[in-house]
């Protein structure tokens, strides 16, 4: 496909909708097709010859996870198209994990014609909104209506900048139907992008950095709390050298993926979905807790001294204050602070690194694997031990991990070792994601393994999405724990049973997946994926990650279903009880 309009004048609005999306270097569209569009999705394969790139999804959630999990690698948004209202509604739940996860998007919509006029019979009625943004106008960063062809080229470009400035987030732009189809009947003024995009960040307050540092050194026991931090990895030596440098204990969380090393013995227990408790003993004894963008840090705060004040000194530093609204309560509850920093986390170790001349760091690597296991039921912590023995001189990027996992069962020694879950905390999103950030993974020349590890449940949500992977070529490994049930449910219906008095044995109703069991394998192959059918026991798992590898390699997708059904160790219950 050619592209003839670097030295061509664009004809229709669509054309310069296409057109500035591609000078905005945003690199790829992921869409499910819409006649709300149809002038966009014209201008982007004929007028700008597939720049923006199409990825043909099945369905609008599996586009905005897929646009989720580019963003997590690479930091930078993905173009979405969703279809007028109904697309929209589709997309909402990735939307939400967007916004909560603090990841840059632009979502482009489209409805109308505004103009009652111009409508086509029943269909163009009932896929009009009288305000569509208000579907998601209260978790995404901003939103916008154009009512000209060049307010949507200046729409397009204010919001991309927005969605990219810390705290980052998804904009939506919705683009009239008839404004896509009008001609461009005059040439518009230059739009210089070049000198529109995201504002520098400001550096941290010099006075604040002083206060802090004298904090610091002053402290005799101090606590680092990682929480959304960047991937770079000059960013994360610099995290190091800050602990080593005032031997700050550090506590990391499994919802964010890496930011410390697990091995290093500044650790304090094991990065999980909630503090463990010897994270929350070193916060109990803490006389300086510093507060790196954790998620809920005032909520942690609060679990760790009840019903009183927190008697260490606090330095935090985050910019999510900027991103909270009144609708979500994904803020978390409030906290207090000595010191207050309106930055990026990672600014903030940079800026205090520098004052307290903190310039060596430590990498550990991985600790060793403890014996494999053997037989034929597995639990999710003898299957990490199985795929580690396998993958880790692949240097897996873990795209995501299932609840049943923490930093004990997937320890990491490099800011790409594991990127964190999905910020909305609901499920369906994993297949999407991990295409999307194994898409950046390859892009980008990384040489690290893209690596999944979802429940069946998030699997069979939208499985749908592995089709636009393989249709691009993505390598992927995806292994899906597969124990045919909604098991974090039934974990809290035990929880209510027993506190009711009630038959614990009937907390699987309405949460276990058989009668009949649903053959993952089948579903995989079916989108184009390889797949083995059902892997019992460790043997098996060991002989099919051997081919799985091999597929991946060549840039195919492999899907590894391995049964869990009677594999789930009390400890795994445990873990999702800490957050009942």
């Amino acid at each position: 496909m050619t592209d003839k309009t670097h030295n061509q004048a664009p004809e229709w609005g669509s054309d310069v909708v296409a057109q500035t999306l591609r000078d905005l270097d945003l690199r790829y569209v992921a869409l499910n097709p819409g006649a709300s569009y149809r002038g966009i999705h014209d201008s982007l394969v004929n007028f700008t010859g597939n720049d923006p790139e199409i990825l043909l999804c099945v369905h609008e959630e599996a586009a905005v996870a897929i646009a989720h999990g580019w963003a997590k690698v690479t930091g930078r948004p993905m173009t979405v198209a969703l279809h007028s209202n109904v697309g929209l509604m589709h997309g909402s739940m990735g939307i939400f994990n967007a916004f909560c996860d603090r990841v840059p998007m632009v979502v482009i919509g489209a409805t109308g014609p505004v103009d009652a006029a111009r409508r086509r019979p029943w269909i163009e009625w009932i896929h009009t909104a009288q305000d569509q943004g208000a579907l998601v106008r209260d978790f995404i960063k901003w939103d916008d209506q154009p009512g000209s062809i060049a307010a949507a080229r200046d729409a397009l470009i204010q919001g991309t900048a927005i969605a990219a400035t810390a705290p980052r987030g998804p904009v939506y732009i919705n683009i009239d139907a008839a404004l896509q189809e009008e001609k461009v009947t005059r040439p518009l003024a230059d739009p210089d992008i070049a000198r529109r995009g995201p504002p520098a960040a400001a550096a941290p307050a010099a006075d604040l950095v002083d206060r802090a540092a004298a904090i610091l050194k002053a402290g005799l026991n101090i606590v680092f709390m990682m929480g959304r931090m960047s991937r770079d990895l000059d960013d994360w030596n610099r995290r190091i050298a800050l602990a080593e440098h005032l031997g700050a204990r550090v506590i990391a969380d499994f919802k964010t993926g890496s930011t410390f090393p697990t091995n290093h013995k500044l650790t304090v227990g094991h990065a999980g979905y909630f503090p463990d408790p010897d994270a929350k003993a070193a916060l109990a004894e803490a006389d300086v807790i510093v507060n790196f963008d954790w998620l809920d840090f005032g909520g942690t705060l609060r679990s760790v001294f009840p019903n009183r004040a927190v008697p260490a000194k606090i330095v935090s530093a985050s910019l999510d204050s900027f991103a909270h609204r009144g609708w979500s309560k994904d803020g978390g509850a409030h906290y207090p602070a000595d010191v207050s920093f309106l930055n990026e986390p990672d600014q903030v170790v940079h800026a205090l690194a520098h004052a307290l001349e903190a310039r060596e760091a430590t990498n550990p690597g991985l600790p060793p694997l403890g014996a494999l296991p053997e037989g034929e039921t597995l639990t999710p912590q003898d299957i990490a031990l199985l795929l580690r023995s396998k993958l880790d001189a692949a240097q897996p990027c873990l795209i995501r991990g299932p609840l049943s996992w923490t930093g004990a069962d997937w320890p990491v020694d490099h800011p790409l070792g594991a990127l964190g879950y999905d910020g909305g905390g609901g499920i369906g999103s994993g297949s999407g994601m991990a295409v999307g950030a194994a898409l950046a993974l390859r892009d980008t020349g990384s040489d690290r393994l893209p690596l999944a590890v979802l429940g069946d449940g998030d699997f069979l949500m939208n499985a749908s999405a592995l089709w636009t992977g393989i249709n691009k070529q993505v390598p992927l490994l995806v292994v899906v724990l597969n124990n045919r049930s909604f098991y974090n449910d039934e974990v809290h219906q035990e929880t209510v049973a027993k506190d009711r008095d009630r038959p614990v044995e009937n907390k699987h109703v309405g949460i276990v997946m058989n009668g009949p069991d649903i053959d993952v394998s089948s579903v995989a192959r079916g989108f184009g994926a390889w797949s083995p059918g059902l892997i019992k026991g460790a043997d098996a798992l060991v002989s099919a990650m051997e081919e799985a590898l091999s597929v991946v390699k060549n840039g195919g997708t492999a899907v590894l279903e391995v049964d869990t059904a009677k594999g789930y160790a009390p400890s795994m219950a445990n873990a999702l009880r800490a957050g009942s």
